[in-house]
Parts: C-alpha cells; sequence; structure tokens
C-alpha cells in the first residue's frame, strides 16, 4: 500500500510579494496566513502555499527556485460558471476554457489562469465519472 496520503503544501516563489498576494487572496480566494518570521500562506481547504520571494528563499528549498515555473490544478467548491463571473469582475482573463480535462479522481471541466508570475492555474470542477 502507498504511504503518501494526501498532500499538505506546496512552495510557490514569486517576484512581487504584494502582487502575489492580491491575487491569491482577491482573485482566487484563498486566506492569507502569516508564520514563522513573517512568512506569507495561502491557505485553502485543508492545504496551503507557502511563499518565497525570488532571491530570498528560505532554506531548505528546491534546487532551482523559479517564479512562473508551476501548472497547478485546483477544484473549485462553487460551480465552474460563479468562478468565470467571480474572475470578469476582478478583470482577471481566462487563457483558455471551458475545456474538458482529465483529472486525478475523474472529468473536469476547467479554464485556464496565469497568476502574476505566469505560473498556469487550472481551476476545475468535477464532472462525475473516473477518468480511464
Amino acid at each position: 500500500m502507498p504511504f503518501i496520503e494526501h498532500l499538505d503544501h506546496l512552495v510557490l516563489t514569486c517576484v512581487d510579494l504584494d502582487a502575489t498576494k492580491r491575487f491569491y487572496t482577491f482573485v482566487m480566494q484563498m486566506r492569507l496566513e502569516t508564520f514563522g518570521e513573517g512568512r506569507v500562506a495561502f491557505h485553502f481547504g485543508a492545504q496551503k502555499i507557502n511563499l518565497h520571494v525570488r532571491g530570498a528563499e528560505v532554506s531548505p528549498h528546491a534546487h532551482l527556485p523559479a517564479p512562473g515555473a508551476l501548472d497547478l490544478c485546483f477544484i473549485a467548491s462553487v460551480p465552474l460558471d460563479e468562478v468565470i463571473t467571480h474572475l470578469g469582475h476582478c478583470g482577471w482573463p481566462i487563457v483558455e476554457g471551458p475545456v474538458e480535462r482529465n483529472g486525478a479522481t475523474g472529468k473536469l471541466r476547467s479554464i485556464y489562469i496565469r497568476d502574476p508570475d505566469l505560473n498556469l492555474i487550472e481551476i476545475s470542477e468535477a464532472l462525475g465519472a473516473p477518468a480511464a
């Protein structure tokens, strides 16, 4: 039996701390948390994203921490059409979608946006049956 149960957190490296905080709290509606010696994290569900600022990464860190190198998929807690409306109110452009994709637990209806560091952010709603 595999010994990994779930993802607790991941670390994102950014260039502009304020722009990143605005995006993940206002656009993505995550909860901002500060911890340790002024570190920043964004909470959602039972997970979080810890933040490093390029050039001031906390050790240990990735071998080559780089802004814009991530491709993340989040499952929305509301219908995707509500997310699309919210993004429109925020003035945040959708790069692609809605499109159908296969996720970890089944089919998804997804849109794609970019955060301030150009990380690709997929926001999805589950469509039903597990993917084959």
